[in-house]
């Protein structure tokens, strides 16, 4: 009887209990085929813009085919403190259309994310407006956490799993690592309760806890360490053999992470060296993922992640934003310069064609400016990018008239098909993303990642479009 890729995990996990599954079998045809329709040879990474980015400043009317200038210029000011950015001043498109899909007005970037204006025009940046989700929340921990889960409505299932982290739990067993966080805890769209998931914050710096001061003792704390976890995965307590078998493959992980540094140093140092001297803490996080993918693309033994979460703070500009340069024009360019860098080491590297990332904040800003920043705010652009992208605009420019906006001056969700500011749920957008770059059926998604709400249809999100096109 043919047995399904979950079937076949659960069941290889819990006969290889006690010990970490030999190297060689991952050679096997057979198990080739088992994980062929999953993500496979391919990479995620998701790259969260924290404090919420202001989306407004981000892709930016150019002209008054449905009054979107006039009405940006009427909410955003000039002079000290002004946060109107000129048509002059943005970081235009010259070969792929950047008109707003439901009305045409023509859009700009901020001029902070001109490093990416060239991919836009190589057709490898997906930019996809009004993204968000019914009855937003304007706290920072509140939204964060509907994101990172892909559930708004509070699916007690899913409390305490992220998006992705569930696909995880679904595919892979317990002496799987497949997601990497590049920092110092594991990100809440990677946390799962059936697989492994590592915190990596510098690839040089990662190992097992040993003491500083005596490695004399270094071989006993190992030797005990495995020892239990050994004993905890023979256990016939499911919890108990998940946890040993979790310890054992984690253990194992910091004997073959930590040689992907300095594997990275030797063999890409002038991409290395280029990530120095952007000199930014983004940078320096995309090249430890990029030093991962390196070693898993040149065949680096237990090196098998392919979900990869970035972060970058500093988005929650009540203050000092600025406008065509300033704090909000440092904070995009060290995201676009960094991601720029990332790709192209990414194709010298020979998978450029193997990696999409995801960039999304928690929420926008507030359409008028307050006295030289902006306040919390609701729908806003996502990002898509890399050679497998179909580039382009996507969704719709949120209706920014006074008389659309609701009593705080914020942007309106809705899902009324006839609207030309129409928003795009951000679960459309992850579900895309699962649907044709993860290739997980669009029922797994539904029941398993993000059901849909109920409610009244022009106001919650009650059909599905996993086909937004960008992949």
């Amino acid at each position: 009887m043919a047995i399904t890729r979950r079937q076949f995990l659960k069941r290889a996990s819990f006969a290889a209990a006690g010990s970490v599954i030999a190297p060689s079998i991952f050679g096997s045809p057979f198990l080739r085929n088992v994980y062929a329709d999953t993500i496979g040879d391919r990479y995620l990474v998701i790259l969260y813009l924290d404090g919420g980015n202001d989306g407004l400043n981000t892709v930016i009317p150019m002209d008054d085919t449905a009054s979107y200038r006039s009405d940006y210029e009427s909410f955003r000011g000039t002079g000290s403190g002004g946060l109107r950015i000129g048509t002059g001043e943005m970081a235009l498109p010259s070969v792929v259309s950047s008109l707003d899909p439901g009305t045409g007005t023509q859009l700009g970037f901020h001029p902070g994310l001109a490093p990416l204006v060239s991919m836009y025009d190589a057709g490898n940046v997906a930019v996809i407006q009004g993204c968000g989700y019914p009855d937003p929340s304007l706290s920072h921990d509140t939204s964060q956490t509907i994101w990172e889960t892909a559930n708004p409505s509070g699916n007690i299932m899913f409390t305490g799993t992220g998006w992705a982290g569930r696909h995880l739990a679904l595919e892979y067993g317990p002496q799987d690592i497949y997601g990497v966080t590049i920092g110092n805890s594991i990100a809440g769209e990677l946390r799962t309760n059936g697989t492994s998931v590592l915190a990596i914050n510098k690839l040089k710096r990662f190992g097992f806890p040993l003491d500083n001061y005596d490695h004399d003792d270094d071989p006993m704390y190992i030797e005990a360490f495995t020892d239990l976890a050994q004993q905890a995965a023979s256990s016939a307590q499911p919890l108990e053999s998940l946890l040993g078998n979790a310890a054992a493959s984690t253990f194992s992980a910091t004997q073959a992470y930590p040689p992907l540094h300095g594997l990275y140093q030797n063999d890409r140092s002038t991409f290395n060296d280029a990530y120095d001297a952007l000199s930014s803490g983004t940078a320096k996080d995309l090249r430890e993922v990029a030093k991962c993918i390196y070693g898993q693309s040149t065949g680096q033994p237990d090196i098998n992640a392919r979900f990869y979460r970035v972060r970058n703070g500093g988005y929650d500009t009540h203050a000092d934003q600025g406008a065509a340069t300033g704090k909000h024009y440092d904070l995009h360019n060290e995201v676009a310069s960094a991601v720029e860098l990332f790709f192209q080491d990414m194709a010298d590297m020979g998978v450029g064609n193997k990696v999409t990332m995801v960039i999304s904040s928690e929420f926008s800003r507030r359409i008028p400016q307050n006295d030289n920043g902006t306040d919390h705010g609701t729908s806003g652009p996502m990002f898509v990018i890399g050679e497998p992208v179909t580039g382009g605009m996507y969704g719709n420019h949120p209706d920014i008239a006074p008389a659309a906006l609701n009593n705080s001056e914020n942007v309106i969700y809705t899902q009324d098909g006839g609207n030309a500011a129409r928003s795009t749920d951000f679960r459309d957008v992850f579900g895309t993303i699962l649907k044709h770059w993860v290739n997980m059926p669009e029922a797994q998604i539904l029941s398993d990642i993000t059901p849909l709400d109920s409610g009244p249809a022009d106001d919650y999100w009650t059909t599905q479009d996993f086909d937004l096109g960008f992949l």
